[in-house]
């Protein structure tokens, strides 16, 4: 057997969630990722990719995308990245800094993506972006996840 079997260094959850690669995150155990109703595209030990279409639930008056959701968009997408990264116990963010760099129109299609920029003992710092088709970059952020006392099993994963 062959010693470098690359799925032998992959959680359970991110063995998981490459099952649901191109399928629709809307029966995920939160409201608000169901919500949001994205498509899963990639996802790695430190990296994910989801696409969303901007709906009119997700504008403001001015009909481009809300800031609001843009950053729920990036901070559901960290989460579920450092979800699958592999941790034994509950991660949750600490802070969560965006930048808002160009609107999106209802019915855009956006692809919003996250990478691991340092995993550490008790905390996990993380990049996101929303691009457009075009590749014009929509918002930023930054985010830092710390580990909790919670078990992740203790709440059934």
């Amino acid at each position: 057997m062959n010693g470098n079997n690359p799925m032998k260094n992959q959680s359970p959850q991110l063995e998981e969630f490459k099952k649901l690669i191109g399928q629709k995150l809307d029966k995920m155990p939160y409201m608000a990722g169901n919500w949001l109703a994205g498509t899963l595209l990639e996802i790695e030990k430190d990296y994910i990719k989801v696409s969303y279409t901007v709906t009119a639930a997700m504008s403001n008056p001015a009909k481009i995308l809300h800031g609001g959701v843009a950053s729920l968009m990036m901070d559901d997408v960290i989460g579920m990245a450092n979800f699958a990264a592999g941790s034994e116990f509950l991660m949750t963010s600490i802070n969560l800094n965006v930048d808002f760099l160009s609107s999106a129109r209802i019915g855009e299609k956006l692809e919003v993506s996250a990478k691991l920029i340092r995993s550490g003992a008790n905390l996990n710092h993380w990049e996101a972006v929303i691009t457009k088709d075009s590749g014009k970059l929509v918002a930023k952020a930054s985010s830092n996840m710390i580990k909790t006392h919670v078990k992740l099993s203790d709440l059934g994963f």
